[in-house]
């Protein structure tokens, strides 16, 4: 088998990439065995603001038009439903954080997210003071779009659910029985094993959910305190998530578990049942930038790594920035580019 790209990891970051290669007509297979799951765990919220200090996230409003664009080609692929507008209501802690509020929508970049017009209370939501509601924002189901894009490319021969092995590896351009002219890792936290990349200071970030039922809540927004809820629908919602890098093991805990309910309890008046807990280990870089571009002796060996928690609206993007790197020689740009490390 001859193909322009092998892919190694399959979570957003290495479906945007496919999904990329797909539309620009490139032939390409991915390796992927299901050992990293912050995509799938993760709570799929598309949301451009930085909600704790009010500040727009790098250059979010232009990459978020951008991951829409891309979700909903997606969505159009694979004839179904991924993602939701949710708009998310930001519960107020003081008068001042209210205040900062009106001063943010008045920026011109965070105008069309922040709405001026404050929300007084949120149905089974205790809160002394107001919330306000960030518009344009929505969640992803990233469980569902990335098992669908799996189906889809294992229909096509293109998809390996197995673990890549490094020293399988023959020369720059064959793996096993695959003749391949790049390959791009996309492993996620996974990245630390690999031989080539390993040096980059990846850090692992390990985030803890719950998912609870709660009858009567009928909360239709996602609502961000020091936590997020995010209907699921049908009473579910999802409560999350924590933060912590200096984890043992992927596994959740109990400690975590008590810290989400903690929190929750002290914002939440209705009764409610803890039916699913959930661990996955987020990709992170120190400057909070992803990491793209080349390996400086294999030259056709490339990186796409490093989102942390605001993967679901860079990764697009990112496909685009290292797709013209590869194959049209466009400059990556400086915040992400690998070579900022050199």
């Amino acid at each position: 088998m001859k193909v322009d790209y092998l892919i190694v990891g399959f979570g957003l970051a290495g479906l945007c990439f496919a999904e990329k290669l797909r539309k620009e007509n490139k032939s390409f297979v991915v390796f992927d065995d299901e050992s990293q799951d912050a995509s799938l765990v993760a709570g799929g919220m598309i949301n451009p603001v930085i909600l704790k200090r009010f500040t727009l996230a790098w250059d979010a409003d232009i990459q978020l038009k951008r991951a829409l664009d891309v979700y909903r080609g997606i969505e159009e692929l694979l004839e179904e439903k991924f993602v939701s507008s949710k708009n998310i209501l930001r519960r107020f802690n003081s008068v001042e954080e209210q205040n900062n509020w009106f001063t943010a929508s008045d920026k011109s970049r965070l105008a069309p997210f922040l709405d001026a017009k404050l929300i007084t209370t949120a149905n089974g939501i205790n809160s002394e003071f107001s919330f306000g509601k960030v518009n344009g924002t929505g969640r992803l189901d990233t469980n569902k779009v990335i098992g669908s894009y799996k189906t889809y490319l294992k229909s096509i021969g293109a998809f390996f659910n197995e673990r890549f092995t490094y020293d399988l590896l023959e020369g720059e351009t064959s793996y096993k029985n695959i003749e391949f002219s790049n390959i791009v890792f996309s492993e996620g936290y996974g990245l630390h094993k690999n031989p080539f990349f390993n040096n980059l200071g990846l850090v692992g970030n390990k985030g803890e959910y719950i998912t609870i039922k709660c009858e009567g809540l009928n909360l239709e927004e996602m609502l961000k305190f020091s936590l997020f809820i995010i209907p699921l629908g049908n009473d579910f919602y999802k409560v999350g998530a924590t933060y912590n890098n200096q984890f043992k093991d992927r596994l959740p805990t109990e400690s975590a578990k008590k810290q989400i309910e903690i929190k929750l309890k002290q914002v939440l008046k209705l009764p409610y049942e803890v039916v699913k807990h959930e661990a996955g280990v987020r990709p992170t870089i120190k400057d909070r930038r992803p990491i793209l571009g080349r390996h400086t002796e294999y030259h056709n060996f490339y990186i796409n790594n490093g989102y942390g928690s605001r993967g679901i609206i860079i990764a697009p993007s990112a496909a685009d920035w290292l797709f013209n790197f590869i194959e049209n020689n466009q400059p990556l740009p400086k915040e992400v580019n690998i070579t900022r490390f050199s």
